[in-house]
């Protein structure tokens, strides 16, 4: 496994009514929810690193920071983008950021631990 910083990865999606603001309950207005916003993110940093992780090996978000700057509407295309700056040991830091067609609507910080899925999965099991 290697991993180093400057590793990328890119998620994208449409605002549609399934993932507004509306949607989750979260203020009623159709606009890209600040929950769907954060998911396309975690995206966008497990593809930075999913294909340089050994055989069995999974990451999971453990940490969230990040701003929503800028509502977007129903119909506009959003990328979020991650970069690795940082790595330790089994923990992973993403900057990430999100925009839609006209601007930056999102940044902040991600964090991600790598884990072997089925110890984990053994873990959580009832």
């Amino acid at each position: 496994m290697t991993l180093a910083p400057g590793m990328r990865g890119e998620a994208t999606t449409v605002v549609v009514h399934e993932n507004t603001a509306a949607a989750v309950g979260a203020g009623g207005v159709e606009v890209f929810g600040t929950p769907m916003m954060i998911a396309l993110m975690e995206n966008a940093a497990w593809q930075a690193v999913a294909q340089a992780l050994d055989e069995g090996y999974v990451t999971v978000g453990t940490l969230v920071n990040v701003k929503h700057l800028a509502a977007t509407p129903l119909g506009q295309h959003v990328r979020a983008t991650a970069e690795l700056i940082e790595v330790e040991g089994r923990r992973l830091v993403f900057h990430v950021e999100a925009h839609d067609e006209q601007q930056k609507i999102g940044e902040g910080q991600h964090e991600r631990s790598i884990v072997h899925l089925e110890r984990f999965l053994t873990r959580i099991a009832p």
